[in-house]
């Protein structure tokens, strides 16, 4: 009993002490990210003579009319859809859905700022059940609540200016061999070999293995997650189902933005532009009829959106630590909400660390990019001296580091945590529409993202089977057990094929 009153004692401190350290800690980064703000203004301008907008800007007045190229449509006090100008000067592009854009690229308040909201709301709270007490003043109750509909109303209008300077920037024609990188990001050869090569439709990099002297079966699609590349499948799977003769046709893509695959400076990096990147990349490239999809963490969010799509092509979908937060009904920032639980500001565990400060601070994040990203190769070459040329951790190395900051941000607000309640719908059609085998992995150590997500996506879709597996993490689910969980594919293929 004392042993266990002692344990419990020393959680609370510990949770108390990592919450005060987070506090002071955080407190600190805002204060470097806006100081960076103006380091990095100062620096674009230098390089790239001009200044460069970002999303830390303070918000403006509303934009009801055409403002350059961009109009703002409105539909009942809610804005929907940015109208283009001309669609032939956007190769195409006519019109960029709002419900696209994650509003946590541009609002993501201070740690200060969520506290004092905390307690304003708390004490608006506490004023209103004074009110409600008090009968005689009902009117009054009634006439606030209408002024506070109509503030909402009026803020839901409200669209930051900085955001519309951005896709001002972004939906100017580009010929997308000029420019394509920042000062801040790497120039070398393997980050911008798509720059150079004559696919002039710039589809993504795809690898494909197609059997040999084996008539092929079926079609797979592997996604990698964030901040990965196709490696992670080539260099571990791939081997294993070729070793096994296998019958299938794979093919495992480059996201858009990541490794070899094109990283337009003039791209949102929205749900909408990676699902169809796909699509034109390899379903359309490779005449793909019908498939099954293999997708790790943030692929998970993409295959959802491929089988809301094409629900009737898909054979079977496995899902491995799919980054499913529900919103709880009634929320009112979804966004905001699935935000502070993939990065919840905490310094330990470090992984949530990590996460906070690439989710958090547009700057911060940048200077990460600047230090890791641009020098790829010097720390893939001490990477390589320290582990004696280890492959495994060469290519999850090249993964991590071959994007750009720009690519990187976007993904992570306009995928993760944009889809907010999206993922509700998708999980639904899978549910009510498909009838495909689904097939959930997790590791049973992953720190990044919890078990209870792949539990939540079960409680959404009944039929779905998760698979813990145990002491093993984000990477190692895949990573070192490459062969048992091949094989563990090839037998939801072939329970899928009957």
């Amino acid at each position: 009993m004392a042993v266990m009153k002692t344990r419990r004692a020393a959680t609370v401190a510990g949770t108390w002490l990592n919450e005060a350290v987070s506090f002071v800690v955080f407190c600190l980064l805002d204060i470097v990210d806006s100081l960076l703000c103006l380091i990095y203004k100062a620096a674009d301008y230098l390089f790239e003579s001009e200044w460069k907008p970002c999303y830390c800007l303070s918000a403006k007045e509303p934009i009801t009319a055409t403002r350059g190229k961009i109009l703002l449509s409105h539909n009942n006090g809610e804005s929907k859809i940015l109208t283009l100008s001309r669609p032939q000067e956007l190769s195409g592009r006519s019109k960029i859905e709002l419900e696209d854009i994650s509003e946590t690229l541009y609002t993501r308040p201070s740690l200060l700022s969520d506290l004092s909201n905390v307690s304003v709301n708390e004490l608006n709270k506490r004023f209103v059940k004074v009110i409600r007490s008090d009968s005689k003043c009902s009117d009054h109750h009634e006439r606030t609540k209408t002024k506070r509909r109509k503030s909402i109303t009026k803020s839901s209008m409200t669209v930051n200016f900085t955001v519309v300077e951005m896709l001002r920037g972004k939906i100017k024609p580009q010929n997308l061999n000029r420019d394509v990188s920042r000062w801040s990001d790497c120039d070398c050869g393997f980050c911008t070999s798509w720059a150079s090569t004559s696919d002039k439709d710039h589809s993504l990099f795809v690898q494909t293995q197609i059997p040999n002297g084996v008539i092929t079966k079926e079609d797979v699609l592997f996604i990698h997650g964030f901040i990965s590349s196709s490696a992670f499948w080539t260099e571990t799977v791939f081997p294993s189902l070729s070793a096994s003769s296998s019958p299938y046709r794979l093919f495992a893509v480059d996201l858009l933005g990541f490794g070899k695959s094109p990283k337009p400076a003039d791209s949102l990096y929205t749900l909408r532009e990676h699902v169809e990147m796909i699509e034109k990349s390899v379903l359309l490239k490779h005449n793909v009829k019908s498939f099954h999809i293999v997708a790790h963490s943030l692929g998970c969010i993409l295959a959802l959106g491929l089988a809301a799509r094409h629900g009737g092509l898909i054979k079977s979908l496995t899902l491995l630590a799919p980054p499913y937060y529900p919103v709880p009904a009634g929320e009112a920032k979804p966004r905001q909400y699935v935000m502070k639980k993939v990065a919840p500001r905490k310094v330990w565990p470090p992984i949530a660390l990590g996460a906070s400060m690439a989710c958090w601070y547009e700057h911060i994040s940048r200077t990460i990019c600047l230090l890791i990203c641009k020098n790829h190769r010097l720390w893939q070459f001490l990477a390589n001296l320290l582990t004696r040329n280890n492959r495994t951790v060469n290519f999850l190395i090249e993964g991590f580091m071959c994007h750009t900051h720009n690519a990187a941000w976007h993904t992570l607000h306009n995928i993760i945590c944009g889809t907010g309640s999206k993922l509700d719908t998708y999980l639904d059609i899978v549910r009510d529409k498909l009838k495909c085998n689904v097939t959930i992995f997790h590791g049973g150590d992953d720190e990044l993202i919890p078990i209870e997500c792949s539990y939540n996506v079960k409680q959404r879709i009944p039929r779905a089977r998760v698979t813990v597996i145990e002491k093993k993490d984000h990477i190692t689910m895949v990573v070192g057990r490459q062969d048992e969980f091949a094989r563990e594919l090839q037998e939801i293929w072939k329970t899928s094929s009957c």
